[in-house]
């Protein structure tokens, strides 16, 4: 992780050459690290820069990046929070605060002031986005696993110990303006590196592990020949005691008969329940059964010992690979991708951010009753519920004031808040958005005309001991929808990510 003396140095960098830059994207490639694509202003103007900030354990740090890394899969949520609340932010100043390793991006935006934050603490290393009043609104990495004793709409305060030493700078020798992307050379050849090890761990434990899998197949297909090569030598019995059938009877456990070929006595077995033929018979079935065992077990002897060779093989030619692309194309053979997921899979998607709770409209929000979010082209917000809870949690918590409720007539569906900004009559156009979505959030998506109750949120009411979703409505009046595909699809494409 960078030095204290390295993050200032950083700092005074970014001063210079960010300052006035908005965030037009951000990108999230794994669970501790976030890039902003930043456009305007400062030095530079009208150029286009990618800032990774990192709070990894090892390789906490700011730098920057040629280009926009890939997301990681399962839309993490903080970088669906930061594009919700933080994209076209401008960056108003960049501080070092505490004396500590902590990198503030003083940002403004169209909710207000806001603050993100890198804080280098080794393990407790996060990073942060702070509100006007220096609360928590979300971080990046659980605070339950970084700083347990903080919680997200509490205020952010850096770890109590001894102030860090400020170390000393290993790019001093690097000039300012390739003084970041230097940075991500270091840590970005330390990070291919890891990744390439850890790479190899994963394809030696999968091979490993299928070899000793193989082994015990082969051991057990070994013991099953055993047996089947002992059921084999039943045709000889089967033949000395058909020689012999007149002496047996039923009752009898065994006979001994004289081997012509050999002249031993032969001891054998018989079912005292069984009658002589049916004894003989008896012998020839397990015979014949023991012969088809053994030529399956023959068989499969003979595949797992070639898969067995297969795999040395494998193993051989894993330990000549010497760089993280052979090792990729490597695990991406069918063969080899399989026993990866079979025996080494990669680790689950990071988790989303502090998925218990979160911050919408400046409260502290579950998760699990954030509603869907658009924007109309007034500027103007849709919420819809997401569930009969959530409907629940959106109508009697979430809106307020004079936002309006819209359902459709008669007919299940999601709730749908038009929130109005405390506007007695908000346009029409946003109206006729919020109509849509109710409409395609209900059981009545595919009609063509539809009749949309919109009544003031003071006016709806949940009963007591109702079931989840369930309110009552007075007042309001009945919008006759007349559907419009390209309404729904620009309401839809201008959905805010959570």
């Amino acid at each position: 992780m960078l030095s204290l003396r390295e993050l200032e140095r950083a700092a005074g960098v970014l001063r210079r050459s960010v300052v006035g830059h908005r965030i037009q994207a951000v990108t999230q490639p794994d669970a501790s690290s976030v890039a902003l694509e930043l456009f305007g202003g400062g030095e530079g103007s009208g150029a286009r820069r990618f800032l990774l900030l990192s709070c990894d354990a090892e390789r906490a740090r700011v730098a920057e990046l040629a280009e926009a890394p890939r997301s990681a899969p399962g839309a993490p949520q903080f970088a669906q929070y930061l594009r919700a609340h933080l994209r076209g932010a401008r960056i108003q100043a960049v501080e070092m605060l505490d004396g500590e390793r902590q990198l503030a991006l003083r940002l403004r935006g169209r909710e207000g002031d806001a603050t993100l934050l890198l804080a280098i603490f080794g393990r407790k290393s996060n990073v942060a986005v702070l509100d006007a009043n220096g609360h928590i609104a979300m971080t990046l990495r659980p605070l339950a696993q970084t700083r347990p004793e903080l919680s997200l709409g509490g205020p952010w305060q850096p770890p109590g110990r001894t102030l860090p030493s400020a170390g000393k700078d290993r790019f001093a020798e690097v000039d300012d303006a390739d003084y970041l992307a230097a940075v991500e050379a270091h840590y970005g050849e330390r990070a291919e590196q890891s990744g390439a090890e850890e790479q190899r761990r994963r394809l030696e434990s999968a091979l490993r592990k299928e070899v000793k899998s193989l082994e015990r197949k082969l051991e057990k297909v070994e013991r099953e020949l055993a047996s089947a090569e002992v059921s084999v030598r039943l045709e000889r019995q089967g033949e000395l005691l058909k020689s012999a059938l007149e002496r047996v009877s039923r009752g009898d456990r065994e006979v001994v008969v004289r081997d012509w070929e050999s002249g031993a006595e032969v001891r054998i077995e018989l079912d005292p329940t069984l009658g002589p033929a049916q004894n003989l018979e008896r012998l020839f079935q397990r015979y014949r059964k023991g012969v088809r065992a053994l030529t399956k077990a023959g068989a499969q002897r003979e595949a797992v010992r070639a898969s067995r060779d297969a795999l040395c093989a494998l193993e051989s030619e894993l330990a000549s690979l010497a760089d993280g692309a052979a090792l990729d194309a490597f695990a991406a053979r069918p063969e080899v991708a399989r026993l990866l997921g079979k025996f080494a899979p990669k680790a689950p998607p990071a988790p989303r951010g502090e998925a218990s709770e979160t911050k919408l409209a400046g409260r502290v929000v579950p998760a699990k009753y954030l509603p869907r979010r658009y924007r109309t082209a007034e500027e103007l917000e849709i919420w819809v519920g997401r569930s009969d809870a959530a409907n629940d949690y959106l109508t009697t918590r979430l809106a307020r004031g004079k936002d309006l409720f819209f359902h459709v007539a008669a007919t299940p569906g999601s709730h749908v808040i038009l929130r109005t900004g405390g506007r007695s009559d908000p346009p029409s156009e946003a109206i006729l958005d919020a109509c849509e979505l109710a409409a395609h959030y209900s059981k009545a998506k595919k009609a063509s005309r539809v009749d949309v109750h919109v009544v003031p949120i003071a006016n709806v009411r949940k009963p007591k001991g109702a079931k989840p979703g369930l309110v009552e409505v007075h007042g309001g009046k009945n919008v006759h929808l007349r559907r419009e595909e390209a309404r729904l699809r620009r309401v839809l494409d201008a959905r805010i990510e959570d």
